[in-house]
């Protein structure tokens, strides 16, 4: 009985753990659960995250549609300001800038903006214009002389963010290059932007002739000068024709730098009988450009012919007829004179360099009107330096020296 008994303890007790496991088991199941339930928590928060991400990245790839600067019919296409220009295709972008080089003088500025002409013109420059987008590219439309539009290609590190400003006025500095004859390239290392259409309305207000005084006519007969001033003064200088129209030469005569002045108005009328005379000119002055303008004629008086800085009657002079043959050369001898004769069309005029006429001794430059044949210009030299010499008359238009029509080269040879 009492070996039963402890049997019937025993089974008891082997019972106990099996509930302790079985307990210990379900506990273990708890978090087994739990930690099944994270994940799924986590997968939600991922999937609305990669949901987010996908509309971000959507978001970014929707293409903003390019603006045309201009339709198959030359009209303006309307296009929202400040807009991005993204094409489908990537585009060269320029990273580095050029060098800096020699800036642009003068006349090169002048070939850079006239069409037609200044092919491979190149320098430090600026230019301002109407900012155009072609292609996803920004182009500068620049209004250039004669009133005629020049194109030019705008890169650099800054050709991306330009498009953002088309249609609006833009000023640029940089390297520019002229690679035709109507447009370029600038690399542009600076640029401003103004919008257009923000410009405060100014009431027109009537404007007022005044009074030139001495100092101002000097400034409108100095070449490269006075560009855009207006006024009431009077001037003297060498009448001349081109075609039916006269004009009043004040200053370089004979030089790709004279400065003249065409002569409108009733008073014009009885001045073919002065053609090649000094006048002193009256009347209202507007200078358009460096080397020259108009002038609304009212009176003019007749002025004796300046003195001749020296007289001809004791020099040994050459005289040419041209243009001659390419490649002709004549003698001259040292300290006397040397004449060249050239025909005029309507509209043009010989000029030489300046520095040529200073350095061939340059005294006179007479306009002889026409007779029995067409209009003529007489060059008249006396060298001062012994030496071979290249003499370049340039046959350009009698108000823009820059556009040359015609050439004609003569070799001088001045004999001691």
């Amino acid at each position: 009985m009492a070996k039963a008994k402890a049997g019937k303890k025993k089974k008891p007790a082997a019972r106990k753990p099996s509930k302790k496991k079985a307990k210990a088991s379900s506990r273990v199941a708890k978090p087994a659960k739990r930690a099944h339930r994270a994940p799924t928590k986590a997968g939600k928060k991922s999937g609305a995250a990669a949901k987010r991400g996908k509309a971000a990245k959507a978001e970014k790839k929707t293409p903003v549609p390019a603006a045309p600067a201009r339709d198959h019919g030359g009209n303006r296409v309307e296009i929202p300001e400040f807009a991005s220009i993204s094409p489908g295709k990537a585009q060269p972008r320029a990273s580095k800038l050029p060098p800096p080089a020699d800036p642009l003088n003068k006349r090169e500025m002048e070939e850079l903006l006239t069409a037609g002409q200044g092919r491979g013109v190149s320098g430090e420059g600026s230019l301002k214009g109407r900012l155009l987008v072609k292609d996803g590219f920004p182009y500068l439309q620049v209004m250039g002389r004669d009133k005629r539009e020049l194109i030019f290609l705008l890169q650099g590190p800054d050709q991306e963010v330009l498009p953002a400003y088309v249609d609006h006025k833009v000023s640029v500095s940089g390297y520019i290059k002229k690679t035709t004859n109507y447009g370029g390239v600038v690399d542009v290392r600076k640029y401003s932007a103004k919008k257009p259409g923000h410009e405060a309305a100014v009431a027109p207000v009537e404007e007022k002739l005044k009074y030139l005084s001495p100092g101002e006519l000097e400034q409108m007969s100095a070449a490269g000068m006075g560009a855009g001033m207006k006024g009431f003064g009077s001037l003297r200088g060498s009448l001349e024709m081109t075609g039916d129209d006269f004009f009043l030469v004040v200053s370089n005569a004979g030089t790709r730098q004279q400065v003249s002045f065409l002569l409108q108005g009733k008073g014009a009328k009885g001045l073919r009988k002065n053609v090649g005379q000094v006048l002193q000119v009256t009347g209202v002055v507007e200078k358009s450009s460096g080397w020259g303008g108009t002038m609304q004629l009212e009176s003019f008086e007749p002025r004796l012919m300046d003195h001749r800085s020296i007289s001809r009657e004791n020099l040994e002079i050459v005289k040419v007829e041209g243009p001659t043959s390419e490649g002709e050369t004549v003698e001259a001898r040292l300290n006397h004179g040397l004449a060249v004769r050239l025909p005029e069309r309507p509209g043009f005029t010989w000029a030489i360099e300046p520095t040529t006429a200073k350095r061939m001794g340059l005294r006179e430059a007479n306009y002889e009107p026409p007779g029995d044949g067409p209009a003529r210009r007489e060059f008249f030299f006396t060298p001062r330096n012994p030496g071979a010499f290249e003499i370049d008359f340039f046959l350009a238009k009698a108000f823009n020296p820059a556009q040359v029509s015609k050439t004609f080269k003569l070799g001088v040879v001045v004999k001691p």
